[in-house]
């Protein structure tokens, strides 16, 4: 189990420090965005949205850990379908809580390159989960996966469906 534990951490590290920090920081210094003068409503707001998408990505690094016996990377997956923690509630949480830190960064900036960012990463992951990752899931899950996709939808908490 510590094994699994510390390779969830470091691909939850690796992939958070690049995608969620690096890369919009770029994004952010060629913009020539610096950091607010002031913590004013927007910084507040940004800043709840992006400390609540993080804690939803990183409450899925520990649900894949913990429940699935393997990590969000897709060459060491979960051995088990995991339908708990915040994935009772839609399907690709971890990604939404990321796409929301990123929104939440935008809004504490205060800018549309960051959010446009934010839309770039949003397409990609879309399509790298109907291309790639719900195709392997179906293979690894069968109907326990199809049964799963009736009940939670792919983006948003409600019922069923795509």
């Amino acid at each position: 189990m510590l094994s699994v534990a510390v390779r969830a951490i470091t691909y939850a590290t690796l992939f958070i420090a690049f995608v969620l920090v690096y890369l919009p920081a770029q994004v952010l210094a060629r913009a020539g965005v610096t950091r607010p003068a002031e913590i004013g409503p927007a910084q507040l707001a940004g800043g709840a949205l992006a400390a609540g998408g993080a804690a939803v990505a990183l409450w899925c690094v520990a649900t894949f850990a913990l429940v699935g016996r393997g990590t969000p990377a897709p060459f060491d997956p979960p051995r088990r379908l995991v339908v708990r923690g915040p994935y009772r509630y839609v399907r690709n949480p971890m990604y939404v809580g990321a796409i929301a830190a990123l929104c939440g960064g935008a809004i504490f900036y205060g800018s549309w390159g960051l959010l446009g960012y934010a839309a770039v990463f949003a397409v990609l992951v879309h399509a790298f989960v109907v291309l790639y990752e719900e195709p392997a899931l179906r293979r690894a899950f069968g109907d326990e996966y199809a049964a799963y996709c009736r009940e939670v939808r792919r983006w948003r908490p409600g019922g069923g469906g795509a």
